[in-house]
């Protein structure tokens, strides 16, 4: 017995002393990664290759991480966070690091939403624009829609402000292809879809104005990652996270009787962090209809909104992050006429969860809601415009519930690997009641549900000068329990139930990046996508004045094939970039609003799957930051978007695609003074467009000019002061067959106050 005692101590002692010697084998990687002003940076993916392995780990709630780990061998540390310059230098072992990130210039510039992973802009096929939080806050539109206006090329169903239009007038075109109320773009908000869910239009003003951190503009298609609606692209919101105290508050008041005020406040103790920020907007706003068109029944178009987001964050050690994630936006307008009116309250919610491992890669899941009612009227109005009687009422309830989880794996230094999975449920109710004489006349009511499912994979290959990827989506869409009640004035109720119908739709890309040398870039890229019809699409029918269209249940997707090549140049001495590219999209089954019949008091359309459409021509963008004071940003497109195939009306073969002008141009000049303070100028320049299928409502061109002046007071104070479209032009925005205009000059001034962090992060 005593025997085995002395060698179970033996044997235990030898074990200590086996785990000692391991222990101390190891190697550790740690250390903090700051920003330009020391602020920590949180939750940024840090990469160490040790010999031939790839190491991940999260920085922490004050930008620590830290990383163990029994390989040995030459150590190298990457870092790609958005909206820094990437860091990459060799490193040791179990020597603490103190990292801090520079600002990115024009081609330092990193982007995620083009490949769901970090990648420099000079790395990617896609086309991308960045609209920094700094352009969008120095501005002298109020919206986020207006804002991103300076993206050449970026136009929406009307050229209506959207400060005051309504929403289902603002699906999003890029590339030339067009919209109607739906967008063939997608819209996200840190990756989760927001196009509405019941009719794919926007609310640009849903999310807080001072919690966004970047706007990236990828154009072309990008369903092979993010399925329907990406056909002429996706803009993705990226929203500020949760971090050190810190608060901003912006408040002004322009001209229409238009105060605002934006606020934003983050804070963090230990692991938790949080997020609070909102807006208030409220304007009287303006007729829309010509002067010399107006009737006695024609009144101001406005708004009032506000919204509010919350974040709450907890880091998990240097390995993960839990969030959950709430946003809520309500707003009442009116549509230029006493009777028509709309509003929305919605409210959207984020849950997720962010882990890296040691050796297994970068895992992402995320679940997602939202719950949203929609009202709004109808009225016909008397082609003098001297009166108005209400035709119909409407109110949507919409729910939504979806889900994505995502990998991501760098197996070797230049090969890396995504796979993911979403999916997306919408249940939508709409019931409209028809009024005839002041009455209740039957009741129109339609249910019904849509579910997407997609799952897929893209590989990255960084060899040299080289960058290929290429991803493939698998989508599973279904239209299902879709249920019409109709009675018209006291007869009888009909209760129709409407076929399931599903699609499956495959969408691959390929994309190619040649790195000539430093200067010059050649790319690639042809890919396949889709557009689903939205459940406003094909079960409720939608007037705009006297224009009215019709729905149809047995829609199709609308899938489109296209493909790109371009140069890149840049001059790194002058921060300057130079993208220049030739795109081709063709888009077969289109959804448009074909005419059916005209008359003086009203234009019947219907909804169809139109034969083919095709938009071709070229897009130029340019940042330049030739010296320390003076950036010049812009861009032009040309699009020859027109319809090519249509067997059942040939005459509309040739025609331009509605409201998508061949010419569009931007140019935006910004000089700066420590003293003086920031001085900017913006023209856009639109050329003629269409109004209609059948290109015989005609829209004149337009160039608008805005300004913008900042003084800054203090490290906590900025004055500002600006105004849009400075030469009051008359922007004309639709024939229905009324003619109404855009926006007049709109002057404004504020004040922002804001913490020295905050100002640091702009």
């Amino acid at each position: 017995m005593q025997r085995t005692r002395l060698i179970l101590a033996v044997l235990s002692v030898h074990l200590l002393c086996l785990a000692s010697v391991a222990q101390s084998a190891r190697a550790h990687y740690s250390g903090v990664l700051l920003g330009p002003t020391n602020q920590p940076i949180v939750g940024a993916t840090i990469q160490i290759e040790v010999g031939n392995h790839n190491l991940d780990a999260l920085t922490g709630a004050e930008g620590k991480f830290d990383i163990s780990t029994i390989y040995t061998g030459q150590s190298t540390l990457s870092i790609r966070v958005p909206g820094f310059a990437p860091l990459q230098q060799n490193i040791l072992p179990n020597r603490p690091l103190q990292l801090k990130l520079a600002p990115a210039t024009n081609i330092q510039r990193v982007v995620v939403t083009a490949s769901r992973t970090a990648l420099a802009l000079n790395e990617s096929a896609n086309t991308v624009r960045v609209v920094s939080q700094q352009a969008l806050q120095q501005s002298a539109t109020l919206t986020l829609g207006d804002r991103l206006r300076q993206v050449t090329g970026l136009d929406f169903f009307r050229r209506s402000s959207t400060l005051v239009a309504n929403p289902t007038s603002q699906g999003v075109s890029l590339r030339g292809l067009g919209s109607t109320a739906a967008s063939r773009t997608l819209v996200l908000a840190n990756g989760i879809p927001i196009n509405d869910p019941f009719g794919g239009w926007i609310y640009w003003d849903q999310v807080p104005s001072l919690a966004i951190e970047d706007v990236e503009v990828v154009r072309g298609g990008v369903s092979d990652l993010y399925g329907s609606s990406a056909i002429g692209g996706v803009i993705d919101m990226i929203e500020r996270q949760p971090g050190p105290t810190a608060y901003a508050v912006d408040a002004g008041y322009a001209q229409e009787n238009t105060p605002h005020v934006s606020a934003l406040g983050t804070t963090a103790l230990g692991p938790w962090s949080g997020l609070l920020a909102g807006d208030l907007l409220r304007t009287d706003g303006y007729i829309e209809v010509a002067p010399a068109e107006r009737g006695i029944v024609d009144t101001a178009a406005n708004v009032h909104y506000e919204n509010a987001e919350t974040d709450l964050r907890r880091s998990i050690t240097e390995r993960g992050t839990a969030y959950l994630r709430g946003n809520v936006l309500n707003e009442a307008r009116g549509n230029g006429t006493p009777l028509q009116t709309n509003g929305t309250r919605l409210w959207r919610y984020v849950s997720g969860l962010d882990w890296t491992t040691e050796t297994a890669g970068v895992f992402g899941i995320k679940l997602f809601g939202a719950q949203e009612h929609y009202r709004q009227s109808f009225s016909a109005v008397t082609a003098n415009q001297s009166s108005e009687f209400l035709t119909r009422l409407q109110h949507v309830s919409t729910q939504q519930l979806g889900g994505s989880a995502q990998w991501t794996k760098v197996l070797l230094p230049w090969i890396t690997l995504i796979a993911g999975s979403d999916v997306n449920d919408i249940r939508a109710t709409d019931d409209e009641t028809p009024i005839l004489k002041d009455h209740p006349n039957g009741v129109s009511d339609t249910t019904a549900r849509q579910r997407d499912v997609g799952e897929y994979a893209e590989g990255l290959l960084q060899w040299r000068n080289w960058t290929v990827s290429s991803s493939l989506r698998f989508d599973d869409f279904l239209n299902l329990d879709a249920n019409q009640i109709l009675q018209t004035g006291a007869g009888p109720i009909s209760a129709t139930p409407i076929a399931n119908r599903s699609e499956t739709l495959l969408n691959p890309k390929l994309g190619v990046v040649r790195r000539v040398n430093q200067y010059v870039g050649l790319t690639g890229s042809a890919y396949r996508a889709f557009r689903a019809a939205t459940l406003n699409e094909l079960y409720r029918r939608f007037q705009v004045g006297e224009e009215i269209t019709l729905a149809n249940p047995h829609l199709q997707s609308e899938r489109a094939t296209g493909w790109e090549a371009g140069t890149e140049l840049a001059f790194p001495s002058r921060n300057t970039v130079v993208r220049a590219s030739y795109f081709w999209t063709e888009v077969n089954r289109p959804i448009i609003a074909v005419t059916l019949s005209v008359t003086p008091s009203e234009i019947l359309n219907q909804r169809e799957n139109l034969g083919q459409i095709r938009s071709r021509g070229v897009s130029l963008d340019y940042q330049s930051g030739p010296f320390r004071w003076l950036s010049v940003t812009g861009g032009y497109q040309y699009a020859n978007a027109t319809v090519t195939q249509f067997e059942q009306e040939p005459y509309l073969v040739g025609k331009w695609i509605p409201q998508v002008a061949h010419n569009m141009a931007t140019t935006q000049v910004r000089a700066t003074n420590r003293q003086l303070g920031i001085g900017e100028l913006l023209g856009t320049w639109s050329g003629r467009q269409y109004d209609d299928d059948a290109n015989r409502f005609l829209l004149h061109g337009y160039f608008q000019l805005d300004g913008y002046v900042e003084h800054t007071m203090n490290s906590r104070i900025d004055m500002y002061v600006a105004a849009s479209n400075i030469l009051n032009r008359s922007i004309e925005v639709g024939r229905t067959p009324i003619l109404t205009l855009g926006t007049p000059r709109m002057a404004s001034f504020g004040i922002r106050i804001h913490s020295k962090k905050f100002a640091a992060t702009r």
